[in-house]
């Protein structure tokens, strides 16, 4: 298939202008951050920036990975910045956050692969941000447990990894991450007693015996919440949307998505990572 395909009515999106928007974006600016909510091309980003919130991305913006669904700039990234887990922890004192999202770009060229940046940041966040709650949307450190618990071992409330898709399409969309590593990370996480999150994209050419097996795989790594959202690809070099699926698709996950056990089940077209974030910080 070639070609941008028209979005169906559903798939409207807030305009992204107005007093709150203009304080996010300034903010960022003029602190120097990144956020997957421009360097993604989420599409939320006029509801969430409207709202003075956004998700914060860190270790730059420019990831060691080339997956077909995700927007970020590809290549050489710079060394980690020191100043910017003082620089995150001011943003999110200034937007009077009480919940707020990181994540970041795959540093694989990190023997760490960015964790002790990780843990920094959150730490700050902490120390800056008395009582503020943390949620981590994190790479798959290649399965590393060592750099996954030092991401643990800082103390955010909540530590999501996504596995993007189902297994039959992980090697299509994803460059490096592989669909039983990523399971295996959410297991290490509930293992260790942190509350584990994930979402999954449709609209790939997944089919819904697919979906329903990546539901049951997540829930039995001991994974709470699950985010199900519409792909949208972020340009035309990017992999082609197979399939609008419908609002009432989607209701159906979720009510299959609370069948199967999740605690929290976020699923219509537009649902990102941090939907309703603020929600899934306890049962």
């Amino acid at each position: 298939m070639t070609g941008k395909r028209r979005l169906p009515s559903w798939l409207r999106m807030e305009r992204a202008s107005g007093e709150s928007y203009t304080m996010v974006k300034n903010l960022v600016e003029s602190h120097q951050l990144h956020t997957i909510c421009t360097s993604g091309n989420c599409p939320n980003i006029g509801e969430c920036w409207n709202a003075g919130t956004a998700t914060l991305m860190i270790l730059g913006d420019i990831c060691t990975r080339s997956c077909k669904f995700c927007g970020t700039k590809s290549g050489k990234p710079l060394p980690p910045d020191p100043g910017e887990p003082e620089r995150v922890a001011r943003a999110v004192k200034t937007m009077r956050l009480r919940h707020c999202v990181i994540t970041s770009v795959d540093r694989d060229d990190l023997s760490d692969g960015g964790s002790t940046h990780w843990a920094d940041t959150i730490s700050k966040i902490k120390e800056v941000n008395p009582g503020v709650t943390i949620e981590t949307l994190i790479p798959d450190f290649r399965g590393n447990t060592g750099d996954i618990d030092r991401v643990i071992d800082a103390g955010p409330d909540v530590i999501s990894h996504n596995i993007e898709t189902v297994k039959r399409l992980t090697p299509l969309i994803r460059s490096v991450a592989k669909y039983d590593v990523s399971l295996s990370v959410l297991k290490h996480i509930a293992s260790r007693g942190v509350r584990a999150k994930s979402g999954i994209m449709l609209g790939l050419g997944e089919s819904e015996a697919e979906v329903i097996e990546a539901l049951k795989d997540l829930y039995a790594t001991g994974c709470k919440i699950v985010t199900i959202g519409q792909y949208l690809a972020p340009s035309l070099s990017h992999m082609p949307v197979a399939e609008y699926v419908t609002p009432e698709k989607f209701e159906e996950y979720r009510r299959k998505g609370f069948e199967i056990g999740f605690e929290f089940v976020e699923s219509s077209p537009l649902v990102r990572s941090s939907f309703h974030a603020e929600k899934h910080v306890s049962g």
